[in-house]
Formats: structure tokens, C-alpha cells, sequence
């Protein structure tokens, strides 16, 4: 069966209810662009049909001739009295053009719509509208549609994985230069999922995603570079890696306050990960998302929280709220004067969150005259409270001398107080010095190190949520693929997590031979990292009796205390 005719059954098992539309309604134009429309069985499989045939270069030409052909005849185009061949074929080469101007702008509008209505859904129905947009936008060529589309079925967006059906889209997809289809492929191949384990043709991969500028795959190197994983260690290299992420992560701290995510460790708790008192909960979850996507429904609920706390007479909510007005959002709009009232009232009760407030405004000139000396003055009573964004901007402060001289010490001394508390920018700070040796003896293993802690930071690091709660719901092969990728990030825990579940055999993605030389892998991945129980699980070559025969003699290149066993993968 052809991956397409899978990804339609895939869409009709979801249940996805689909509306017929009246054609004396609406022509096809209108029932194409209308967001709220839903379209019909026949029509999905009409789009959905040609997503991976309409990819070679062939078919797409024939595809757009057809189409001007059609407007020809549509338009009954005569061209009279005009001999010159030169002049037709100018004609017709501006008219093909236009065309597939028009194909193009039309997919593109179609993606827009589908990202759109996913930012702003609020159920599982509306998810489904969604990725019926990009079916429709992957079907005209639009390739972030096609790898919308790749991704869902890797991952099981919709609880219904097809492996093969990715493949086949990513592998379409990497001809044409995606480099998160080239990130995918090298995934798969690294762990031998769907595809030939292939470690040689993983580097490759990574390598043409990193130079098209994909960030996990910038990610997956630097952690390969920095511990010597199928190539050279090699700690400048990694640092050169890493930066460019962390540069980029840094960037949006800059703009706005980044979310922790939970990182459920499943070894620690496996017994109750389905009960009602686990530490995340759908609830909790939802709560992330709001702050990490802003939500209008959840931004209204923790103003008017934060409204009745402060009345009640919460420093901390008064110190909220002015953020909420400095920053702005969907809840209330951006207003300087008010977040200054707030941050006062805070401010005045010793608060050292409405201190900090403060202090940003006097530092930015933002509703108050740009004030250095006010600025330093706010940020010292909120550092020394313990503040770790306060400690922050004290040690940017002495790092750029801003309004001050420039210390680079004392730079130091707030950067690390700030990082000991996981302020990330502080921690990206650091990770400067010690790479190019300002105000500290350079270091490129700590440079490295504290770089790799703020990559960790991206929003990538959402999916250790949405890993855990295909796991807790029994969906362990979504799960599995999940954090597998995590841990090809170097995420310590997911490298813990993925063994774990590979230990337990309950996955179909992998060969039963294959799982336990995989999870001893990823242990030992996760034991050089610092986690105690596969430091444990490598020193006996085994963390379950049944299996100490088929696994004591395992291991690999990355520390060489065991031998291999015959017939299993070198890693």
C-alpha cells in the first residue's frame, strides 16, 4: 500500500468529520481559502494523493503545464495577428509564470491558515483542521506543509504512527534541501528505526542539516563532537556547534522569558505513572503552554488572578501584573506608566521582583527617563534579596558597561550567582567568557558545557511533555521516538527514559534483538553524563537479571570496557 493511501486511512480512522459543501455555495476558490470550511473524503484523497508523486521535478512541471493549459482554455486566450514566434513565447513564458506564481502563493496561503488555526486550537478537532490545510498546501508543493505532514506521522501527533509514510515523505523532502528532513533521516538511521542502521549515513545527514542551518542537527553534533560519538572528539568543534544555537536561544530569552519544562524521569516513578497524583497532570501541562504560547484564554484567567491577589494585598501579584503591562499581551496592552504603578506598589512592600521591575524600566527608558545610576540602584536591592534576574543585569551591566565601568570580575561574580539559580542568560554569558577567555582563563570543555545547558532550553524541549504523556496514555511507540530524539540531543534524561522503555520490550518500532544492545547504549550515554543508575546498569553490563546473559558482554567504543557481542550493532 502507497504511504499516501495509509496517511488517508490514517485521517479517516481519527474520526475527522467531514462536512459536504454546497457547490452553489461556494466555487472552489472560496471552499480552498475559508478556514472554518471542511472538505470532503473524495477531496482529501484528491490532495493527499499527490503529496509524494507531484515531487519530481516531472511531475511538477506537468503539473503547472496542465494548469496553464487549463487557464487557456478557461480564458479562450487567441492570439491574433501576432506572427513574431519571439512574441509568443514571451507570452507564454510570462503566462507560465504567472501560473506558478499563483500555484505557489496559493499553498503558501493555505500553510499560513493551517499554522494559524493551530496556534489558536483549543481541541483535538481543530488540531485536525489544521493538518487538512497543510494536506491541502503539501499537495500544491508547499514543502514546510509537506514536513507538517512528515512530522505527524514520525511522531503520532494524532495517536496513529506510520513510520514508513514519513520516511518516504522526508526522503522526497531531502532531495529538494530540506534540512529537517535531513535532521529526520539521520535520526532514524542513527537508531536503525524504519530505515537500515546506517551511523555513517547518520553523519552525512546531520551534516547537510547543520549546513542548511537545522538547529537539532547543529545540537546532535555538538553532543557527538563533545563526547566523541562515531567521530573525533573534538571540544572546538562542539563549541563551534553549540554557539550557534546558543546564540539563537539566547536571542529569544532576550526578547522573552523562556518556560522550564518537566523533565519525569520514568525509572523513578514507573508504578504510578498513571495515577492521579503524578507530578504533571493534564492541568499542569496546560499550564506550561500558556506561558511558553501565551494563550488569550489563559492570559485573561491569570490576569484576573493576579488582580484579586494584588487587591488582596500579594507583592509578588502586584510585581506580576506590572510584567504583564510592560511586556503586553492579549490580556492587557502594553503600557509603561501602569507596569511602573505596579512594579511600585511591589517595589514598596521590598518586593524584589517589583525592584527588578523598576530597575528594567530606569535601564531601558521606558516610561521614566533612562537612568544607569537608578538602574544599578534597583537591581542591587533585588540581587541581594537573591533575585536571579537582577543578578543578571548587574553582571550585564559590569560586562558591557552600561552606564558604568566595565568590570569584568565582578561581571563574573553576578553571571554565576544568576546561573546557580538557572538564570539562562547568565548561564549563555558564562559559556562567552569562558570561550574566548574574558575575564576568566578560557575554558572550551566549560565553555561547551554551559553552552549545551542553554541549547537545552529550546523550544524542542517541549516534546519531553508530549513523550510523557504518550507514555502515561500507552502510546509507547510515539513516545519512544520522542525521546530517542531527545536523546540523540544529548538530553541526559531522555537518553534514561529511552532505555528504560526499550528495556521493557513493550515497543515495535526497534527489532526484540536489537532493544537491549540499544538501551546499554543509551545508559552508557547517560552514565558519562552523571546519572547514577546507568553508571550502575554499565559497570555490571546489565540492570535486570533475565536479561544479564544477553547483555554483560555489550558495550561499545565510547568507553571500551566490554567486548562486543557477535551479530549486534557497533554504535
Amino acid at each position: 500500500m502507497k504511504p499516501l493511501s495509509l496517511l488517508i486511512g490514517i485521517l479517516i480512522i481519527l474520526g475527522v468529520t467531514i462536512k459536504t459543501i454546497k457547490a452553489e455555495e461556494h466555487n472552489k476558490r472560496q471552499k480552498e481559502r475559508n478556514v472554518t470550511t471542511q472538505v470532503s473524503v473524495n477531496e482529501i484523497k484528491q490532495y493527499l494523493s499527490h503529496i509524494l508523486e507531484q515531487r519530481t521535478s516531472s511531475n511538477v512541471i506537468n503539473k503547472r503545464e496542465n494548469l496553464l493549459e487549463k487557464k487557456k482554455n478557461q480564458r479562450k486566450i487567441r492570439i491574433k495577428g501576432f506572427q513574431n514566434k519571439d512574441i509568443l513565447k514571451r507570452n507564454k513564458n510570462h503566462l507560465q509564470k504567472q501560473a506558478e506564481k499563483n500555484f505557489t502563493d496559493e499553498g503558501d496561503q493555505l500553510f499560513k491558515m493551517g499554522i494559524k488555526v493551530l496556534q489558536q486550537s483549543k481541541s483535538q478537532k481543530q488540531k485536525e483542521e489544521a493538518y487538512l490545510l497543510f494536506a491541502k498546501a503539501a499537495d500544491m508543493g508547499n514543502l514546510k506543509a509537506m514536513e507538517k505532514m512528515a512530522d505527524a506521522l514520525l511522531f503520532g501527533n494524532f495517536g496513529v504512527q506510520n513510520i514508513t509514510a514519513a520516511i518516504q515523505l522526508y526522503e522526497s523532502l531531502a532531495k529538494e534541501g530540506s534540512c529537517k528532513a535531513q535532521n529526520a533521516l539521520g535520526f532514524l538511521s542513527s537508531y536503525g528505526i524504519g530505515m537500515e542502521y546506517d551511523q555513517a549515513k547518520a553523519l552525512i545527514y546531520y551534516t547537510f542539516g547543520s549546513a542548511g542551518g537545522n538547529m537539532m542537527s547543529q545540537m546532535i553534533l555538538g553532543y557527538r563532537y563533545l563526547s566523541g560519538i562515531n567521530v573525533l572528539q573534538n571540544c572546538e568543534v562542539a563549541l563551534s556547534y553549540y554557539k550557534k544555537v546558543a546564540d539563537y536561544i539566547a536571542d529569544t530569552f532576550e526578547k522573552s522569558e523562556g518556560v522550564p519544562v518537566e523533565k519525569v524521569r520514568l525509572t523513578e516513578r514507573p508504578e504510578n505513572l498513571s495515577s492521579n497524583s503524578e507530578i504533571l497532570d493534564w492541568d499542569i501541562y496546560q499550564y506550561y503552554k500558556f506561558l511558553a504560547e501565551r494563550g488569550d484564554v489563559q492570559i485573561q484567567k491569570a490576569l484576573h488572578y493576579f488582580l484579586k491577589a494584588a487587591k488582596a494585598g500579594s507583592a509578588n501579584a502586584m510585581a506580576f501584573i506590572g510584567k504583564m503591562y510592560l511586556e503586553g499581551n492579549a490580556a492587557v496592552p502594553q503600557n509603561n506608566t501602569t507596569a511602573f504603578k505596579y512594579f511600585s506598589m511591589a517595589a514598596s512592600k521590598g518586593n524584589a521582583i517589583g525592584l527588578h521591575g523598576l530597575g528594567l524600566l530606569y535601564f531601558r527608558g521606558k516610561g521614566v527617563p533612562l537612568n544607569y545610576a537608578e538602574a544599578l540602584k534597583y537591581f542591587q536591592k533585588a540581587a541581594e534579596k537573591g533575585w536571579p534576574d537582577a543578578q543578571f543585569q548587574l553582571g550585564f551591566m559590569y560586562y558591557s558597561g552600561s552606564g558604568i565601568w566595565k568590570d569584568y570580575k565582578l561581571a563574573f561574580k553576578y553571571f554565576y550567582l544568576a546561573s546557580q539559580s538557572g538564570q539562562p542568560l547568565a548561564i549563555y554569558y558564562l559559556a562567552k567568557m569562558y570561550a574566548t577567555g574574558t575575564g576568566v582563563v578560557r575554558s572550551c570543555r566549560t565553555a561547551v558545557e554551559l553552552y549545551k545547558g542553554v541549547c537545552e532550553l529550546g523550544h524542542w524541549a517541549e516534546k519531553f511533555l508530549t513523550a510523557y504523556f504518550a507514555y502515561k496514555d500507552g502510546d509507547i511507540d510515539s513516545s519512544l521516538v520522542q525521546y530517542a530524539l531527545l536523546a540523540e540531543m544529548g538530553y541526559e534524561v531522555a537518553q534514561s527514559n529511552s532505555a528504560f522503555i526499550l528495556e521493557s520490550k513493550k515497543a515495535n518500532i526497534l527489532e526484540k534483538e536489537k532493544m537491549y544492545p540499544m538501551a546499554l547504549l543509551l545508559w552508557n550515554r547517560a552514565a558519562i553524563q552523571g546519572h547514577s543508575l546507568g553508571q550502575k546498569i554499565v559497570r555490571h553490563g546489565c540492570s535486570n537479571e533475565s536479561r544479564c546473559p544477553h547483555t554483560c558482554a555489550l558495550c561499545h567504543h565510547e568507553t571500551g570496557n566490554y567486548a562486543f557481542a557477535p551479530g549486534y550493532p557497533v554504535f
